[in-house]
């Protein structure tokens, strides 16, 4: 009895040892055909079209920011990164991918940037750009959040619209006043940093979207202390000026 035991529990660990063998062939094979898996793509949306509330609010703040700094930076980075599949933007936002979209947004970036570069040329693109960034702003959050409840949409577009409203005043008046300063490098340095600014905070609102939201509420508390003193600074020269 004993010895026949002892057979069982030999022949039964040997064909459990065997099956382990077998299945450790099949998945080396398996990998030697089909190659290894290219990691995933670094993005904070883990499910396409789907944004829980810190992601759209990350999305809202950072995208609604560098729209109002540089709208055509925004959407050409947003469109490059999912292009090349750096990051996967929610189903919504996928035509900002296409060759037609990307190939206007790099072109009107390259607009803007000579334009923004040049004395008072930047304030009236900026002038211009007052009715073009904040509502394009909204529309990017809006669609954003294309899988959320309609409340969520609607907030989030206000949101950006609001915020970009606030990065682009504070652009142009920093602008005007610098421009009133006689040499060009100070314009043309503001310009670059705020491109590079712009760039940046696109995407960290799509891998990063709780930081960015802590980085755009101080970056929005420093663009009304700016604003503030602009304000001030502008109404000191009016009054100079109709004093003379």
């Amino acid at each position: 009895m004993v010895k026949t035991g002892a057979i069982f529990f030999i022949t039964g660990n040997l064909g459990f040892w065997q099956m382990s063998r077998l299945k450790n062939i099949l998945v080396a094979t398996s990998l030697s055909e089909t190659g290894p898996q290219p990691p995933p793509a670094l993005s904070c949306f883990a499910m396409i079209g789907r944004m829980n509330p810190i992601e759209t609010l990350g999305m809202a703040l950072g995208a609604g920011f560098s729209s109002g700094l540089n709208l055509y930076a925004t959407v050409a980075t947003l469109g490059l990164l999912e292009r090349f599949g750096v990051i996967h933007l929610p189903t919504s936002l996928h035509a900002l991918s296409h060759p037609a979209v990307l190939a206007i947004a790099v072109v009107l970036y390259v607009v803007e940037f000579f334009a923004d570069k040049i004395p008072y040329v930047d304030t009236a693109w900026d002038a211009l750009h007052t009715f073009i960034r904040p509502p394009a702003a909204a529309l990017l959050a809006y669609g954003a959040a294309g899988a959320a409840p309609a409340e969520w949409r609607w907030a989030a577009a206000l949101l950006a619209g609001g915020v970009a409203l606030t990065s682009h005043g504070t652009k142009a008046s920093a602008r005007a006043a610098v421009n009133t300063v006689p040499e060009p490098f100070s314009n043309a340095a503001l310009s670059f940093g705020e491109d590079v600014l712009a760039v940046w905070l696109t995407w960290m609102a799509t891998a990063h979207p709780l930081a960015t939201t802590i980085i755009v509420v101080m970056l929005i508390a420093l663009s009304v202390f700016l604003l503030f003193h602009l304000f001030r600074f502008a109404r000191r020269a009016l009054q100079r000026l109709f004093a003379v």
